[in-house]
């Protein structure tokens, strides 16, 4: 067997490529939108893309399984366990094998079973890998969201993400019933999970790319409560702490079942003449600044958002943009095309153009984005002239935070602008000052001007012992 990890460092995203050199065939499971890395891949191993799976509906990112489905004409093995809200749509044109508990096919001499796992997802299935028409027993579990490495997919998001009230509880319950059935299989099987470190899938995934089922058997957090057969404890533990899912995540899962734009190539925009910006910014368009926090801060244009390039940009984008208006980047031309992959990786495809520079700009025709010390935000703090907005996560609030802090997640400001005053000044800070910039910038295109960033973050207020309280 020839098997592959591809994994995407941004989302934290895992998808997996795996194929019989005997007959030349290959199956991709998971794959990102941007699928010509696994068309390269079947060139060097000499395999054809026979079929395309997914483990779920994802949530987290736009699944390439149906772009990749449509460039090498392979059949899509998507679940069709789960309720009627969650069965995929969208499937005309394509070849499609819905798939049920048990199911078995062959990808050359390896054989492929599907596992029915809810619990993350109604729907969601693990995809076991037998080396060998004829072994007995699996050697490889895709799990997906299901089990992560010393930890599990969350099953809350059909709730907070997609609003389905009250699916948290019962998902929990459905997927500790999941594993008491999984943990059946062989000790030595190996998890190779959709998502490690960094990923909102879940709240404590590790950094390896793989585990072993008995591994996590002896050493994940969920560990005894399985073991002691204690759903509630387990229901309990699984249920507590979960970082704040990005708003996204709804159009993702909407898009994912639905089905998307198909692109049939990496999006290539141009560069704009100073007269086609203009007119594209009167027209609607948002511009993203991906410079760092500080040339931000410095100087730039009324209404961008500032999303500086790296690894987090595909999920400020997903968190900050408009998904119904048109894009233009700020960034030099060698970066536009890592750009695009990471805005098309979470359904961001309207990108209109780019600017290299600000060049040609005045500053008196650029906005600064105000910045304050720990100790001047101390004084206006402690005087009441100020209130302090903490765009921090909520786990990082609780730990300790400013006291009478107003606290919005920095990818929530705006849905909860309503919530943030205008007549007074606001301090904003997170932990050292890059999501506090990102936040501000995204609040400042809102309309507001009474906006401070306190510089060094949190970390500055500490280094000089100034109040805190944690709850």
């Amino acid at each position: 067997m020839i098997f592959r990890q591809i994994y995407e460092d941004g989302l934290a995203q895992a998808s997996y490529f795996f194929g019989c050199p005997a007959t030349g065939e290959a199956m991709v499971i998971d794959p990102r939108r941007d699928i010509d890395i696994y068309l390269q891949l079947a060139q060097e191993t000499n395999l054809k893309i026979v079929a395309v799976g997914e483990t779920h509906i994802h949530a987290d990112f736009l699944s390439g399984a149906r772009e990749l489905a449509h460039a090498t004409g392979a059949t899509l093995y998507l679940s069709d366990e789960g309720d009627e809200n969650w069965k995929y749509r969208g499937l005309e044109g394509f070849k499609a094998r819905l798939l049920k508990d048990g199911d078995e096919w062959t990808i050359g001499n390896i054989r492929v079973r599907a596992v029915h796992t809810p619990g993350h997802t109604p729907e969601h299935i693990t995809f076991l890998l037998y080396d060998g028409k004829e072994a007995t027993d699996p050697i490889i579990a895709i799990t997906g969201d299901f089990i992560f490495v010393g930890d599990l997919g969350r099953s809350d998001l059909l709730e907070e993400a997609a609003g389905i009230k009250g699916t948290a509880e019962p998902g929990a319950r459905k997927l500790y019933q999941s594993l008491v059935r999984f943990i059946e299989q062989p000790d030595y099987l190996q998890i190779w999970p959709g998502h490690g470190a960094g990923s909102a899938c879940g709240k404590a995934l590790g950094a390896l790319p793989a585990t072993t089922l008995g591994y996590e058997k002896r050493h994940a957090w969920w560990a005894r409560a399985v073991a002691n057969y204690n759903e509630e404890q387990f229901v309990k533990d699984l249920l507590a702490d979960q970082p704040e899912p990005p708003t996204y995540f709804a159009v993702m899962k909407r898009l994912n079942r639905d089905g998307m734009p198909i692109l049939g190539k990496l999006p290539e925009p141009p560069r704009l003449t100073p007269e086609a910006f203009q007119n594209a910014l009167q027209e609607g368009a948002v511009l993203v600044d991906t410079r760092d926090r500080f040339a931000f801060a410095g100087g730039h244009i009324s209404g961008a958002i500032n999303i500086p390039t790296g690894s987090m940009f595909s999920t400020w984008a997903g968190w900050l943009l408009p998904y119904d208006k048109p894009l233009i980047l700020l960034a030099p031309a060698e970066q536009i095309e890592t750009l695009v992959r990471q805005l098309i990786r979470v359904g961001l495809d309207h990108v209109i153009g780019y600017i290299p520079s600000l060049e040609g700009y005045a500053p008196s025709e650029l906005e600064i984005v105000p910045q304050v010390t720990a100790e001047q935000a101390h004084r206006m703090w402690q005087s009441g002239e100020a209130v302090i907005l903490d765009v921090r996560g909520l786990s990082e609030y609780r730990e300790g935070h400013i006291p009478n802090a107003l606290h919005i997640h920095a990818g929530r400001v705006v849905q909860q602008a309503h919530a943030i005053p205008k007549d007074r000044p606001v301090i904003v800070h997170c932990l050292a000052g890059g999501r506090s910039s990102t936040a501000i910038s995204a609040l400042m295109a809102l309309g507001y001007r009474n906006l401070h960033n306190l510089t060094g973050g949190i970390l500055a207020w500490q280094e000089h012992n100034f109040p805190l309280e944690s709850n």
